[in-house]
């Protein structure tokens, strides 16, 4: 190491420490005076950007002391300087000491400025566009097709949740964060958490927002780990100005993973940088995420979906007949009565009248929708109350109608009432209040409780000694869904 490069050190880990210098400096930038400047090598565009905006000014003020006056500092793209470990700054050789290239090997990287030439006396490529990775595909497959929020069809079900994510696209990270949303499968928490990303990028083009699934935030993670590329991993979703992380419940058998996301999401929330994620549950019915990550996520606004009621049904299939042959309002009012699915469902049964109509040539009309959706509407499961499954576990069991309504507090009455909760919150679309008062309760928390307590059941597959038998509790639950639905 030459005396300058010592003395641009040392300057350097008096300002930004010695951690940090060795994890971004030390073999990633190569510092060269030229002339009246100071030009800083470095491997990337993407790193060039960080380090210019997170240390220009400490390079700034490094360089003035070891020159020993102020000089201005600029920051070039070359991966050529880093092939080697032959220099202890982390590049090649000085160009002075290199051979000639060609009729421009002479200028300085002064003279060079108008045309970007890097330190070496060449043109660099440019870094590909952001929209031009967009539009290829990667490994084959084509880029994502992001829906809008424009496109959600707001009803009683999912307006509040609609609004936050709006409210997130208007001004990110200043409002709730995190924004959670939860519901079950089919509710709309992808297409939210898509219309998020989507319209992050059309209001806010200078933002980088980060759209991920947690299981490929597992796979990244475990391949960073591997191949000792986790400083690259953290650069990735650390300095995004927004992370979108879809089924967070999926980090719940990955402790390693759950650790690394937590140090990311504390690390932008700090720097007041929005946070979304979707779960299929509420954060405090899920045991296998971490305590402080389920603390962290109750901080902020946890908004729940249910599925889609009678009118939210209508919009849905209005808007999913729309662009293809006409049909009836009556056959969507038909449909929406008829149908209990969630929207997949619902998208499904509208793409398969149409198809028959094709293949039939015939009108869509409601006796080609019977026909169409013959095996789908009988097999359509019937509006359920908690009353219906409060009657469905009292038969199984062989209990007294309004036994689960009493204030007995006995493992034979308590079980099959924690048990009726859990099915009345997955079967119906009643609020914990609700089932909480049905079942004789004066909190809302009680319900939560004795959801959280079956789930754990369900999970570990524990044994469960009930009326006259003892039950597996997934066989239990299976046997009571079967009485619901019959």
């Amino acid at each position: 190491m030459d005396a300058f490069a010592r003395r641009m050190e040392d300057a350097l880990v008096a300002r930004v420490g010695a951690a940090r210098y060795q994890l971004w400096f030390h073999r990633h930038a190569a510092f060269v005076p030229a002339g009246r400047e100071l030009v800083v090598g470095v491997a990337s565009a993407h790193f060039q950007e960080w380090l210019e905006q997170t240390f220009g000014e400490a390079v700034r003020s490094a360089a003035a002391d070891a020159l020993g006056a102020p000089t201005a500092v600029r920051f070039v793209v070359d991966p050529a300087l880093f092939p080697s470990d032959d220099s202890a700054s982390g590049g090649r050789k000085s160009p002075e000491c290199d051979p000639p290239r060609g009729a421009d090997a002479h200028r300085s990287p002064v003279a060079a400025k108008p045309q970007q030439l890097n330190l070496f006396g060449e043109t660099p490529a440019p870094p590909p566009s952001p929209r031009s990775k967009r539009a290829k595909p990667i490994d084959g497959k084509p880029a994502r097709r992001f829906k809008f929020l424009s496109d959600f069809v707001v009803g009683a079900c999912n307006r509040v949740a609609h609004a936050s994510a709006l409210s997130v696209v208007e001004d990110p990270g200043q409002g709730a964060n995190p924004l959670v949303i939860h519901g079950p499968v089919g509710t709309g928490k992808t297409h939210l958490l898509e219309g998020i990303y989507a319209g992050l990028r059309r209001r806010w083009p200078e933002a980088r927002p980060c759209f991920v699934a947690a299981e490929e935030f597992v796979t990244r993670f475990v391949q960073s780990t591997r191949f000792g590329k986790t400083a690259a991993f953290r650069r990735q979703f650390r300095e995004c100005s927004a992370l979108l992380l879809d089924d967070l419940h999926n980090l719940a058998t990955a402790a390693g993973s759950q650790k690394e996301f937590l140090h990311t999401f504390d690390a932008l929330v700090a720097d007041g940088r929005q946070v979304v994620v979707t779960m299929d549950c509420h954060p405090r019915l899920t045991e296998e995420l971490m305590p402080e990550l389920v603390d962290r996520l109750l901080g902020g606004a946890v908004w729940g979906l249910l599925p889609p009621d009678d009118e939210t049904r209508l919009g849905i299939l209005r808007q999913k007949s729309v662009g293809g042959p006409p049909v009836a309002e009556d056959v969507l009012k038909y449909l929406a009565r008829n149908l209990r699915g969630n929207v997949r469902e619902l998208e499904g049964a509208v793409n398969g009248v149409r198809h028959f109509a094709r293949v039939t040539g015939r009108p869509v009309d409601q006796p080609l929708v019977r026909e169409a959706l013959g095996d789908l509407l009988r097999h359509t499961v019937r509006a359920v109350t908690v009353a219906d499954v409060d009657a469905a576990v009292c038969t199984v069991l062989r209990l007294s109608a309004g036994t689960l309504q009493s204030k007995a507090r006995s493992w034979a009455v308590s079980h099959p009432r924690m048990l009726a909760i859990y099915l009345a919150r997955k079967h119906t679309a009643a609020t914990y209040g609700e089932i909480a008062k049905h079942f004789g309760a004066k909190q809302h928390s009680t319900a939560v409780a004795a959801e959280k307590k079956v789930r754990g059941w369900l999970q570990k597959d524990e044994r469960l000694a009930l009326g006259d038998r003892e039950w597996r509790a997934k066989d239990l639950a299976d046997r009571v869904e079967r009485e619901i639905l019959r």
